[in-house]
This record gives C-alpha cells, sequence and structure tokens, in this order.
C-alpha cells in the first residue's frame, strides 16, 4: 500500500491531507479515488490508514481509518558517513541505506575524494538527496525519514565521533592483514566491553570515497575512538561499501527479519 509523509500539520481532527507533490502522484500516477486507501505519517509518532474523501491533483482529503503501529525502524540507529562520491553514487547510498534501514547520513569530504565539492551547490544538493530519502522511505514502509546531514569537514566529522556509542571505520588494509577485524568481531569485542549495558546503541559507520582513506585519516579515526573493521577480501566500490557494512550490522543486530 502507498504510503506517504507529510507533515504534523496536514494531520486535523480525524483527516489527513496531501498536497502538493503527494497529491499528484496519488491522483495521477496511484490513479487514487474516493474510497481507496493509503498510509500517511507525520514522520515521528502516528502512522496512520486513511480512506479517500475528495481528490484532485492540488489535494487529497481522507479520513483517518485507523491508528497503526511504529514496528519497521531498527532498534539500532546507524548512520552512514559517507565521503562524497562522484557523480550520483551518493543518491544511491542514500536510496538503499533508507530502504535497509539507515537512521541517517553524513556526508564528508576526505583528502582521496575525487569530485570537487563545490558548497555553492549544497542546498541543493541536499534538497534532492532529502527527495530520495523521502521517497525510499515511504516505498520501503519505514516509519520516518533518515536525515541528510550538510556536508561536514573531515575535521568536523571527527570530533562528532565521540558522540556515538559505536564507530567503526571502513578501511582497505594492505598485505597480510588486508582482511582486518571483521563486523562481527568488532561488534563481540564492543559488547564484551560494555557490560550490563543492553540499550539499542548509536553507531557510525565511516566510508571513504573511491580512492579510499589515507593511513593518516586512519590513525586520526582510531585516535578518536573509532575501530578500524575490514568488509572482507574484496575490493568494494566507494556506494557498494556503506550498503554492505550496514546490512551485516542490522543482521548482527537480529534487524534482519528471518534471514
Amino acid at each position: 500500500m502507498q504510503r506517504y509523509f507529510i507533515a504534523k500539520e496536514q494531520f486535523e481532527n480525524n483527516e489527513v491531507r496531501l498536497l502538493g507533490e503527494d497529491a499528484f502522484h496519488a491522483v495521477r500516477v496511484m490513479r487514487m479515488k474516493a474510497g481507496d486507501t493509503f498510509i500517511a505519517s507525520d514522520g515521528e509518532q502516528r502512522v496512520v490508514l486513511a480512506s479517500v474523501r475528495e481528490a484532485s491533483s492540488t489535494e487529497v482529503v481522507a479520513a483517518i481509518a485507523e491508528e497503526l503501529p511504529q514496528n519497521s525502524e531498527p532498534s539500532w540507529s546507524v548512520t552512514i558517513a559517507q565521503a562524497l562520491p562522484k557523480g550520483d553514487k551518493m543518491e544511491l547510498v542514500i536510496q538503499k541505506g533508507t530502504e535497509i534501514g539507515a537512521y541517517s547520513f553524513v556526508p564528508f569530504q576526505s583528502e582521496r575524494m575525487i569530485v570537487q565539492y563545490d558548497g555553492k551547490k549544497e542546498a541543493k544538493r541536499l534538497e534532492r538527496w532529502g527527495k530520495i530519502a523521502k521517497e525510499a522511505a515511504e516505498q520501503s514502509h519505514r516509519c520516518r525519514v533518515p536525515a541528510v546531514e550538510p556536508v561536514r569537514s573531515w575535521r568536523e566529522l571527527v570530533k562528532s565521533i565521540a558522540s556515538y556509542d559505536l564507530v567503526l571505520f571502513c578501511y582497505e588494509r594492505e598485505g597480510d592483514a588486508a582482511e582486518g577485524v571483521g563486523i562481527r568481531q568488532a561488534l563481540n569485542s564492543w559488547s564484551s566491553n560494555r557490560g550490563s549495558d543492553t540499550s539499542a546503541p548509536s553507531v557510525l559507520l565511516m566510508v571513504g570515497p573511491e580512492g579510499g582513506f589515507t593511513e593518516r585519516e586512519a590513525d586520526e579515526a582510531e585516535a578518536a575512538g573509532a575501530i578500524i573493521v575490514g568488509l572482507g577480501k574484496r575490493i568494494l566500490r566507494t556506494e557498494t561499501a556503506g550498503i554492505v557494512g550496514l546490512t551485516c550490522l542490522l543482521y548482527e543486530a537480529g534487524e534482519m527479519g528471518g534471514v
């Protein structure tokens, strides 16, 4: 069933209203008419089943038929920190990361970035990335839309490491240590040091650019508290690494259903 994320102000009494692009999509793309149903969420506290009363390409008015449980969100809050990749690769990371269960995304600048960062275009990029996150959250029936944060410098990202319960730094080591410590090993070690704390953690997953992280960046991240991990024997593309790392994390957390 189609899901829409709408502003809290669009919930009024026992009705919800779809406006703008959402109304156009509902009527022109989904062909909704009176009596059809959809799911609406404010992205925070409410998820409802709504039945269309009136429909036009500019506004859809629907009656709230049922309050629905919010049970599609992972208990672990995993943020993907992705070094800015070239082209539209960031869009893929956001789309697939949202579908899998990422909590938020932090694009950042790194030494070996191929793309030239242009701060003047950031507002437009963030708007585009936010729209992709919203559409992916609707498609995958998330209860909230992951935030896409403004682009950070490397220094800003390193300073933020202390604010997370666990930080994993994806790094391709050379030679005999090419595989590095795996995510399962890192989680086991981290869990044993937590003692009796069983609360769901906030996790930062750091992914480098096409050229990978530098040794200096790895040293700085580790000194700030990050755990250096490998993602296996094969070299992954930058847009693949975060998706794989996120999937491994949520699998180990028991968040991938019956897989």
